[in-house]
């Protein structure tokens, strides 16, 4: 444990993160004594661990298909159209006057006002000798049950022409057993479909290592993170990166500890939200039971996977709108557990105190401009090719300066960049540091001078040449360098002194280590350092968007959050995210306010976002790009219009009046008129003033190209463990 809290998952190494454990790379593992299956490990004097009963419940729990964002665990499938339903007093009315009329006409048959035809069946179907026998008993029995027959018939045509199917389903013991949230019973899974015996296993020929986590999850010493890394790791077997008798040893040794994520850890320590592992879901809150909302959602969970994440998520809310809180935690909590399961790895990026989780919580955690943090952070994002990591400088220094169109100051600040950091990787054999670079770009004598002799002296001859260019571009009007270097200056102050080291003395972090399930938590110094954080956000951002569409393996799901996006959005940013889709990697930015994105910029992120999130207390000018965003469609309009009725005889004359003294309203006819037309899904105004507190508007678009229309979602909701 490292004096902030931090884990170091690999010692003194530059990159802290090692290639993920397979089921071969078990070992080295701490030697313990061995027990037998199922057999708990407990620190002497701890409680005995509970047994196994609620993980096998949750795992064997119901998880049907369902649309985007639906909440699957225990969901019940609704129809896509609400059912018609009739109002409780004309339904109970219908069905006591039906009742009425049934008994009525049973009176009537029984005390032959009717006359005597309705026993005319009985005396052609059956023989004399059983109605005029002089068996008592048998006659009652015969007459009664054809009486019975009778009146069962008459409440059947009754019963269906008051609906006393509906009454019983809406008031009767079920319907109360629904109120009072009394759980389900489900019947246990036949054993060739139990998720708790692994029968992917079994029919794979593993049988002993489906024995031992069978057992382990009996006894309880498996949790939820367990199950969905061994099933990552089986994954990685039916692809070929694991052997199948490698995994089978790995499992059979240590049961549920098998294939261990580096850190060795195998949950969180304190969760805040609902999760799913089996379907890889965190739950945000409730779909609110709204007219505005489809009726397949109505009331359901609302939740987010890497499947719709991946598509890339924008929200957009005022400060205290809940967008850290309900949001970006949940969802860092939720991509912290996927990485455990070696499933994802991900980034999170906020301001010192954001809330944005502890930090046992993470495998890194790099606190820029404090003076305890472990890991530094690579400027150059971990690359050796001096275009790449001028790229990725210039997109961070100077990002929000281009215009969004082509040719803009962002590729010239790039080769600026480039002139600059080729030559002297080939002297020194890495890049400068922050002042070193500020030094050249300002075009000091000494330090061009002594970068020139040392290319000379080396033999780069060749590389004179970008060093000749960058000093005759400095003498011209307009060069960015000088506009580099004011940017660059920001970074170069005494609270960074220790960040951004290039001498190999620190241990930097680079997002290269995101082919791994690595869990990161950067920490920006937003106060007194605010222009600085937005350099460095969107340089984590470009070293991002670069590293993940270079990745070999594309299996494991990449994400950045960041929390507050101010001054991130840029061109290169928006075309950057509408990559990652096809990467398997996904982004979830925050706004204030869409002010803060360039207006020729608002639309393109809003298109390259595949899930938009509007939270309550936008402005109307934010809700007018989100409206035109999400559309119109057609609804059904009713037109209702009420016209006097002008009575022309006396009798009707004196009957209006007596009318209009009782109701206090002349007499009219009302006519309806239904017709079709388009309207917004969501108006600006309606995102400005009807979203509850608490609340939020969301649309969902998944990697498969599923579409949710926007939602209103209650937030408040979403917290808590079950």
């Amino acid at each position: 444990m490292d004096s902030d809290g931090t884990r170091d998952p690999r010692g003194t190494h530059a990159h802290p993160v090692p290639r993920p454990a397979g089921p071969q790379d078990a070992g080295p593992v701490p030697p313990r004594p061995s027990l037998p299956p199922g057999t708990p490990h407990l620190p002497p004097g701890a409680p005995p661990r509970p047994d196994g009963s609620a993980f096998v419940s949750w795992l064997r729990a119901p998880r049907p298909e369902a649309a985007p964002g639906v909440w699957r665990f225990r969901y019940t499938p609704r129809p896509a159209e609400e059912p018609e339903r009739i109002p409780a007093r004309q339904l109970l009315s219908g069905a006591l006057i039906a009742f009425l009329v049934g008994w009525l006409l049973w009176s009537l048959l029984w005390n032959g006002y009717l006359g005597g035809w309705w026993v005319v069946p009985l005396e052609l179907f059956t023989p004399d000798s059983w109605r005029h026998s002089d068996d008592r008993v048998g006659n009652a029995v015969l007459w009664y049950t054809y009486y019975t027959l009778i009146a069962l018939a008459i409440m059947l045509v009754v019963g269906r022409l008051g609906r006393w199917g509906e009454v019983w389903r809406r008031y009767g013991p079920r319907a109360w057993t629904r109120a009072a949230g009394a759980p389900a019973v489900e019947r246990p899974p036949v054993p060739e479909q139990d998720p708790a015996q692994w029968p992917y296993l079994r029919a794979a020929g593993a049988q002993e290592a489906a024995d031992r986590l069978a057992a382990e999850a009996r006894a309880g010493l498996m949790g939820d993170v367990d199950q969905a890394r061994i099933a990552r790791a089986w994954q990685g077997v039916r692809s070929g990166r694991h052997t199948m008798a490698s995994f089978s040893a790995s499992v059979v040794k240590d049961g549920a500890a098998a294939c261990p994520h580096p850190s060795g850890e195998r949950d969180l320590p304190a969760r805040h939200a609902r999760h799913d592992l089996v379907t890889g879901q965190v739950r945000l809150g409730t779909t609110a039971d709204d007219p505005r909302n489809p009726y397949l959602y109505r009331g359901t969970g609302l939740a987010l996977g890497p499947e719709l994440l991946g598509t890339s998520l924008l929200a957009v809310g005022p400060a205290g709108s809940g967008k850290t809180g309900a949001l970006v935690r949940p969802l860092a909590e939720s991509l912290c557990l996927h990485a455990l399961a070696g499933r994802a790895s991900v980034v999170v990026v906020g301001a010192a105190g954001a809330g944005l989780g502890p930090a046992d919580s993470y495998d890194v955690v790099v606190r820029i401009a404090h003076p305890e943090s472990v890991y530094d952070l690579d400027l150059y994002g971990g690359t050796s090719d001096p275009d790449e990591a001028a790229a990725i400088l210039a997109e961070a220094l100077v990002g929000d300066l281009a215009d969004p169109h082509p040719g803009s100051d962002s590729r010239r600040s790039t080769t600026v960049l480039a002139q600059l950091l080729g030559p002297f990787r080939a002297v020194h054999g890495r890049f400068p540091s922050v002042p070193e670079l500020r030094r050249l770009l300002d075009g000091a004598p000494g330090p061009m001078a002594a970068l020139r002799k040392a290319l000379t002296d080396t033999g780069h001859e060749s590389l004179l040449r970008e060093l000749d260019a960058r000093e005759r571009q400095m003498g011209h009007p307009g060069d960015v360098g000088s506009v580099l270097a004011d940017r660059l200056a920001l970074l170069d102050r005494p609270a960074f002194a220790g960040f951004f080291d290039t001498s190999g003395q620190t241990r930097p972090f680079s997002l290269k280590a995101l082919d791994h399930p690595v869990r990161v938590r950067i920490d920006l110094p937003e106060r007194g350092h605010a222009d600085a954080s937005r350099i460095l956000a969107r340089l984590v951002l470009a070293q991002f968007t670069t590293s993940v569409t270079v990745r070999d393996d594309r299996s494991l799901f990449a994400c950045l959050l960041l929390d507050d996006a101010t001054g991130v959005v840029t061109p290169e940013a928006v075309r950057a995210v509408q990559r990652l889709r096809s990467a398997n990697a996904g982004v979830a930015l925050t706004l204030r306010t869409l002010d803060d994105v360039p207006r020729p910029l608002r639309g393109p992120l809003l298109g390259a976002a595949g899930c938009r999130m509007a939270f309550s207390g936008l402005t109307p000018w934010d809700g007018q790009d989100f409206a035109e965003v999400w559309g119109k469609e057609w609804i059904e309009a009713r037109d209702v219009t009420d016209r006097q009725i002008i009575a022309e005889t006396p009798a009707g004359k004196a009957l209006h009046a007596v009318r209009q003294v009782i109701t206090g309203k002349a007499p009219t006819a009302r006519a309806v008129t239904v017709r079709q037309v388009e309207r917004e899904r969501w108006s600006a105004s309606e995102l400005a003033h009807g979203v509850p507190p608490g609340h939020a508007v969301l649309s969902l678009t998944s990697v498969k190209g599923e579409h949710a229309p926007p939602l209103l979602v209650d937030l408040r909701g979403g917290a808590g463990r079950v």
